[in-house]
């Protein structure tokens, strides 16, 4: 197989910063705590996918000639399972219609999961332009993987990680969850020392989150519901799998596991760059950077979202309407769902709950050259409530230049401390 990258042109110097997500919905089965837009599917309807939205980059690429692509990022779904010559082809479509900066600037990331993964597959997407990997381990004791309905085992997931070290990755994620059914905090540290001595150059830790719509949710409810004793835990059938179902910890015990695992993984180089992202030096990823920093960003494929120019919008859900409508080119297509021109308002509060996910916060000088009002003026109160309530820092760098970020008591309560700033 041709390299699709033999083909790129960098070029693009001068033009605005551009992100790339691509949305790969299918998986082979759906975890029992999933609710993203995703389902397992066949080869017929994959390959019809991978040619819509080869059709959608075509007709939307002539609206971003003013843009130059920085990251590219494969979610899903499980991007994993499409084959390699059709993520080969995404990638060279996308060279083929995008300026790019230079290939050593280039952060190209495929989420994937250890159970779909091959050698052939991962040689690919070196030499197709893949740089960077984002494994999801979720936990290293199998008993647990088996409650959220994941396909493989630890076992499986060294294979994978071991293979992607020798087709040429150098930048790692390993994705894990915490809080998860039956876990204590014991078989949680366990986790993250196992994950931890693989070295990966970044780890996300997500504690899990009950959602409307899966299985987790009709059998647990709300984690208040799920971890007072109320339920009778009884072992049951969900998506052909017999689920042994155990309860949540308990609210104390997954802040115990977050505040530890920051605790944990600093001992061992890893900077907490966002509120659940750890990397070594150099290796935050710059694509979700880029979200929290609200650079722009083009969302392709199944209700893959964008943002530009502040214009945000999100594509149809329904595959039908996406495989139909995909190649329709131009501004206003029947793809194109949610459409909203963000007021300055708008754009104001994005900056601030947005950007205070990131453990350096937000630069008041920053916010008054997009806005041109000072940001203590747009949100004096509730900078001085949060300030006194201690969840808010407001502190000066080297530079002079100010900042605002969240205390550690703040991103222990996130939610409500970026509430705060919805007007």
């Amino acid at each position: 197989m041709d390299s699709p990258i033999s083909n790129i042109t960098f070029s693009g110097q001068g033009k605005k910063p551009l992100g790339i997500y691509l949305h790969i919905p299918f998986c082979i089965r759906k975890c029992l705590y999933c609710d993203f837009l995703s389902a397992p599917s066949d080869e017929e309807t994959r390959e019809a996918y991978v040619n819509a939205l080869l059709a959608e980059i075509d007709a939307q690429a002539p609206l971003y000639d003013k843009f130059q692509v920085h990251t590219v990022f494969f979610g899903g779904g499980t991007p994993s399972l499409l084959t390699a010559d059709q993520t080969a082809a995404i990638l060279g479509r996308l060279y083929q219609r995008f300026s790019f900066v230079s290939q050593k600037e280039m952060e190209v990331t495929l989420e994937a999961n250890p159970g779909t993964l091959t050698e052939e597959k991962l040689r690919a997407w070196r030499q197709a332009g893949v740089n960077r990997l984002s494994i999801g381990l979720q936990s290293a004791h199998d008993e647990e993987l088996k409650s959220l309905g994941r396909i493989h085992t630890w076992k499986e997931f060294l294979w994978g990680y071991e293979a992607a070290r020798r087709a040429g990755f150098s930048n790692l994620n390993i994705d894990l969850m915490s809080a998860l059914p039956g876990q204590s905090l014991e078989s949680w540290m366990d986790t993250l020392k196992k994950t931890a001595e693989l070295k990966p150059e970044h780890i996300s830790a997500y504690s899990l989150i009950i959602e409307e719509g899966t299985p987790f949710y009709e059998r647990y409810g709300t984690q208040d519901d799920a971890s007072d004793g109320r339920h009778e835990w009884r072992n049951g059938r969900e998506n052909g799998l017999t689920v042994e179902w155990k309860p949540l910890p308990s609210e104390e015990e997954d802040r115990l596991m977050y505040e530890r695992t920051g605790e944990f993984l600093a001992e061992r180089g890893y900077a907490r760059y966002e509120i659940s992202n750890y990397a070594l030096p150099g290796f935050a990823c710059r694509h979700n950077l880029s979200y929290w920093d609200r650079t722009d960003y083009a969302g392709f494929g199944l209700g893959a979202a964008s943002l530009k120019e502040n214009v945000r919008w999100r594509n149809t859900a329904d595959l039908s309407e996406y495989l139909s409508c995909a190649g329709q080119p131009g501004e206003e297509t029947a793809v194109k769902k949610e459409v909203t021109r963000l007021s300055v308002q708008d754009q104001m509060e994005e900056f601030m709950f947005l950007g205070l996910r990131k453990t350096e916060g937000v630069s008041a000088r920053t916010f008054e050259r997009l806005y041109g009002r000072p940001l203590d003026e747009v949100y004096r109160e509730p900078v001085r409530r949060l300030i006194r309530e201690g969840l808010l820092i407001r502190e000066k760098k080297k530079d002079g230049e100010e900042f605002f970020r969240l205390s550690e008591r703040g991103i222990d309560v996130s939610n409500y401390a970026l509430a705060m700033f919805l007007f």
